[in-house]
């Protein structure tokens, strides 16, 4: 029973059906939006589902016990069939420097390989298949035979293709346990911190460029990491990442600020730069709150929902909502130049201006991800471009070279080239592929 277990465990119906489940679950993953709590759920399907999902970790499927346990044993079976088709390999390739399987078949002359007999000038042909200097050596019986091989590396295209595999799985799934994400975001001249990373991120500058037709064209940000008394400094850009201090610096998104000027009986009382969706309590009274929801850098009213026509400030508009003891006294779009009036409070927004949304990650296993990659590559290079091909002649009593070619992949290619090589006369005694 336990050989059985063991036997399945390692097989390739037992890959291919991790296979289908985890695409099954990537599929599912990727249609259900990630993250989300309960009643988000409920908002979008119904409690039942919400309840589906909330119980099954689908609102976190890449990270859930079921997609972490299928990864494992996937990786599992790779390292099994690897580990066990290791010696086979090991055995196959030394066999292949080995002429002995061949001089046995040219005497037999009972395989379906390529096969010619009555060869005068075997150098020729090996030359014209492109094969390396054959060795020279004498069978059992004193016969004088030359053998060659290339590519012997082919025969672990396969198996260096599983390797790959088993680390790329390794390091995208022991990344995705243990990384860590960040996001930082401000104005030019802030400094925040980044998490518990005990590191500091100043933002030096941070500007969008814009195409002739008003769209976005490019964010870079010049940002500044220090940690302790020592920093690095890197310019951003979405699809440019820096790497500092272990980590990489992504230019994720954009968004704005403006500057909430709030005066108190007509004297000047406090002042705060917030981005849109930032609040800002009152000094003196926390519990009257100003929420910036978002600006409008050219402000309409379309149909009683605002908007903006570009991305120029032409008509600034920033809509606010005002809180007392967490309930909603007003909500309104107020322009450029208006004041809100709040008892003894008078509330500006001014200075609207661009903040810029970095992402930081830490991922410990890219490089085993990166290695997996280049790894799988190598493996696929060497299964369909590295043809193992072997070309052995034995020298008859008459004077003639009877001589054998075999390739394990790309049989009929090789098959042809070698009647090809053989010549018009010599390749008659070739027998008809069976």
């Amino acid at each position: 029973m336990a050989k059985k277990i063991w036997n399945f465990i390692s097989s390739m119906q037992f890959a291919i059906i991790l296979l289908v489940i985890l695409s099954a679950a990537c599929t599912v993953g990727s249609f259900v939006t990630q993250g989300q709590t309960y009643e988000w759920y409920v908002k979008q399907y119904s409690e039942r589902t919400a309840a589906l999902i909330i119980a099954l970790h689908l609102d976190d499927a890449f990270h859930s016990w079921w997609f972490v346990l299928i990864t494992v044993f996937l990786c599992v079976n790779l390292l099994l069939c690897n580990v066990i088709r290791l010696p086979r390999l090991i055995r196959r390739t030394r066999r292949f420097d080995d002429p002995r399987r061949m001089v046995t078949e040219i005497r037999n002359r009972n395989g379906s390989d390529p096969f010619a007999d009555g060869v005068t000038d075997p150098g020729r042909l090996f030359e014209k298949l492109h094969m390396p200097k054959p060795r020279e050596g004498k069978t059992e019986d004193g016969k004088e035979y030359l053998f060659s091989r290339k590519n012997r590396a082919g025969l672990w295209g396969a198996w260096v293709c599983h390797l790959g595999i088993l680390l790329l799985i390794a390091g995208f799934g022991f990344g995705q346990m243990t990384k860590k994400e960040y996001t930082v975001y401000g104005l030019p001249g802030q400094t925040k911190e980044i998490g518990d990373t005990g590191l500091t991120l100043a933002i030096d500058d941070f500007r969008v460029d814009l195409r002739e037709d008003d769209t976005v064209s490019q964010y870079t940000a010049d940002i500044t990491v220090k940690k302790g008394t020592g920093s690095e400094s890197a310019r951003i850009s979405v699809n440019h990442p820096a790497s500092m201090y272990g980590m990489k610096f992504y230019q994720n998104s954009t968004g704005w600020a403006a500057k909430v000027t709030i005066t108190k009986d007509g004297e000047p009382f406090q002042e705060a730069v917030i981005c849109a969706g930032e609040f800002v309590p009152v000094q003196d009274k926390p519990e009257l709150v100003i929420y910036l929801n978002a600006f409008y850098p050219d402000y309409v009213l379309d149909n009683g929902t605002p908007r903006t026509v570009s991305g120029q400030i032409n008509n600034p508009a920033y809509l606010y909502t005002v809180y007392y003891q967490g309930q909603v006294l007003g909500m309104n779009a107020l322009m450029e130049d208006e004041d809100l009036t709040i008892d003894e409070y008078v509330v500006r927004f001014s200075e609207p201006q661009n903040y810029t949304l970095i992402q930081i990650k830490k991922d410990s296993f890219t490089w085993l991800a990166l290695l997996g990659g280049l790894t799988t590559m190598l493996g696929l290079l060497l299964a369909f471009y590295c043809f193992p091909g072997q070309v052995c002649a034995v020298r008859e009593d008459d004077g003639t070279w009877a001589v054998l070619g075999f390739c394990r992949k790309g049989g009929s290619i090789f098959r042809e080239n070698f009647l090809k090589a053989a010549g018009p006369i010599e390749a008659a005694a070739v027998p008809e592929q069976k």
